[in-house]
């Protein structure tokens, strides 16, 4: 498994709340374990207190968001920094399982889950896998949402670093209001240059009309 796959652990857990919409599914043992995806042997660690636990860590993983969508690159390190050195990982090398056309094994580097608990182990994971997009692709590559109320977190993996919405679907809703508030503004501003001619017109000497 990949370093880079490993940072969609963060985007995973941050997403599971709507703030501005009131919205969490982190509220259940069985929602721990669906974040874990195929990581079946930390899943199954999970408990009650991990509930808590990755709420926790959530807010300081949108933090991390939140300040590289804001463009300060310094303080998102130092907060993904902080969780890291909270969380450490433990680094191995893996393949076995993975074979290439000659059947030799792909070697690759492997988070080792030696954690205490299920909220550690994935916050180590999710940490050194967004640490690992953040060196390759660049700070700024973590975004917000900014189709409003979303705010979901995302990774910028575009070749022209131009992504601003989490989805498609994101993305069209707020092409869609945009439009709308054009057409709006059109509306109300033809209206009012039809007003200011009527006043033009009705203010203007009979000799004029």
């Amino acid at each position: 498994m990949e370093l880079a796959y490993y940072s969609d652990y963060a985007v995973r857990l941050v997403n599971t709340e709507q703030p501005e919409r009131g919205g969490d599914t982190l509220t259940s043992v069985e929602a721990v374990r669906e974040l874990f995806g195929p990581a079946q042997q930390m899943a199954r660690r999970a408990n009650e207190s991990d509930v808590t636990r990755l709420r926790g860590v959530r807010t300081r993983l949108r933090a991390v968001f939140e300040a590289a969508d804001e463009g300060d690159e310094v303080r998102a390190v130092d907060l993904l920094n902080a969780l890291m050195m909270e969380f450490p990982v433990s680094p191995q090398v893996s393949g076995h399982e993975f074979r290439d056309e000659d059947g030799r094994p792909k070697w690759h580097l492997h988070i080792a889950d030696h954690a205490a608990n299920a909220t550690a182990g994935y916050t180590a994971t999710a940490s050194m896998g967004l640490a690992f997009q953040l060196t390759e692709l660049g700070v700024d590559r973590l975004g917000i949402c900014q189709a409003r109320p979303c705010r979901n977190a995302y990774l910028d993996t575009s070749t022209n670093r131009s992504r601003r919405y989490c989805s498609d679907r994101c993305a069209t809703r707020a092409n869609v209001a945009a439009y709308r508030a054009r057409k709006r503004l059109d509306s109300e501003r033809s209206a009012r240059t039809g007003r200011t001619a009527e006043t033009a017109q009705d203010s203007a000497p009979d000799s004029e009309r």
